[in-house]
């Protein structure tokens, strides 16, 4: 699905999991190389910007995180923007809705019906304007992970470690995501730099390297989630083998009160000619009251050696 707007003497074309029909009628329009056009049918893995001589053809890949209140939700499967970038128009591709694209769409409207100017004088400036809107959700998604993770923060010392390594491993894999898809944004970011210089004049240069600044934050936020991902496992791990060795010296002590008891009701239960006690009228009160009486001396023990 195709759709296009003019806006201040450039044009915006965006299209939405594109056909052949598609790339035939933006290759006619706009003189795009049929090799480009092709390339516009189908996902590419590698991320990567050419330069041709009357556009700039970009591909990047943002990570598909969708979060509501309250929920973690698994990653979802990346989306994949390509750009062609000429003097008066942009062309962009994807292969999936995306909202922030739609959103952006719709603030062109609202600024061309109020005849405002977002833009300058060539579609550079309306591609920084778009990545900025995808820069921009990306943070608001990692922002919903720091919250998160500050939420798990608050509920560490409230005895639900086995919940909380549930959503750390969730919010792990969306961070694993964010920085495995965006990690290419720096090289291609920096080629574009100097491929835009000549492509549209050196008083572009800061705009594109203002597009940096917005890639770097995004960068700096996932290494800083990162690091309280790392301190929160720790803590939580080290709470979750605090709560076994418990369990397990309790256990163990457990065993060793009970091991000499069940040694004294063997004994007492041998068949033998003459047992000691056994017999007597109140045989059964005795052997109980040794049991009673060595389980708090072993428990004494204990608790005078701190075991316990």
């Amino acid at each position: 699905m195709i759709t296009k707007q003019e806006l201040q003497g450039m044009t915006w074309i965006d299209i939405v999991n594109p056909t052949k029909e598609d790339a035939l009628a933006i290759m006619d329009e706009f003189h795009i190389n049929p090799i480009v056009a092709e390339e516009l049918l189908a996902p590419t893995m590698r991320a990567r910007v050419d330069q041709y001589n009357t556009y700039l053809y970009l591909i990047l890949h943002f990570p598909a995180l969708h979060h509501t209140k309250g929920s973690h939700q698994m990653p979802a499967k990346n989306q994949e923007v390509d750009f062609i970038i000429g003097k008066k128009f942009l062309i962009t591709a994807h292969y999936t809705d995306i909202d922030t694209i739609l959103n952006f769409s719709k603030t062109l409207e609202v600024y061309a019906t109020l005849q405002k100017n977002l833009t300058g004088d060539h579609a550079g400036f309306l591609f920084c304007h778009l990545m900025k809107y995808l820069y921009g959700a990306l943070q608001a998604e990692l922002q919903f992970i720091s919250d998160a993770l500050a939420h798990v923060e608050d509920r560490m010392f409230d005895n639900i470690e086995q919940e909380l390594v549930f959503e750390l491993s969730v919010l792990s894999s969306s961070l694993v995501g964010c920085r495995s898809v965006t990690r290419p944004h720096h090289e291609v970011l920096a080629s574009l730099a100097d491929i835009g210089e000549h492509f549209f004049g050196k008083d572009f240069v800061h705009h594109l390297e203002a597009l940096r600044g917005e890639q770097y934050r995004v960068e700096s936020m996932i290494h800083g989630n990162f690091d309280t991902l790392s301190e929160l496992r720790a803590t939580n791990n080290a709470l979750v083998s605090t709560k076994q060795h418990k369990t397990m010296q309790t256990l163990t002590l457990m065993a060793f009160i009970t091991f000499p008891l069940s040694l004294v009701a063997a004994l007492f239960s041998m068949n033998t000619g003459y047992t000691p006690i056994v017999g007597s009228p109140n045989g059964f009160w005795y052997i109980i009251l040794l049991m009673i009486s060595m389980t708090i001396g072993f428990f004494a023990w204990f608790k005078h050696k701190k075991w316990l």
